[in-house]
């Protein structure tokens, strides 16, 4: 399965997830430290590798980070070739002045957002899914 590709399909398919805990982006210096954290979610740039851990783990590691987010899942299976999915979910977070970021995985996206805005966040996915199923049954 190569996920979906059609964004009127991948937008009323959202079912957007609210995952459990809080997370942080915190940095260390090499992958072989990174794995050993069994982060979430890793990326290595040229200044450090940036590591997605839950909020407690990080925080009994004594691992500095700027903020706490929430996680939200798109259950919807996107393809990593999809078009403007990216796009939609942020210009509507953006629209109710959320910050996003986002994570593609092989079978869905996943968004960090504040977690003081997480309950607001799924409201706006749902109302995004929502007007999209209605405007594809009005159609």
């Amino acid at each position: 399965m190569s996920g979906e590709t059609n964004f009127r399909k991948l937008l009323i398919g959202l079912q957007p997830r609210l995952n459990p805990g809080e997370y942080v982006y915190c940095t260390v210096d090499s992958k072989s430290r990174a794995l050993e954290l069994d982060p979430l979610g890793l990326f290595a740039e040229a200044e450090s590798v940036t590591v997605i851990l839950p909020k407690s783990q990080a925080d009994a590691l004594g691992l500095p980070y700027a903020t706490t987010f929430a996680w939200i899942t798109l259950t919807v299976h996107s393809s990593l070739e999809a078009v403007g999915l990216t796009a939609a979910v942020a210009k509507a977070l953006t629209k109710a002045n959320i910050s996003c970021n986002v994570v593609a995985a092989y079978y869905h996206d996943h968004i960090f957002v504040p977690a003081k805005d997480a309950r607001q966040a799924m409201h706006v996915l749902e109302a995004l899914a929502g007007e999209n199923y209605e405007q594809q049954t009005d159609s």
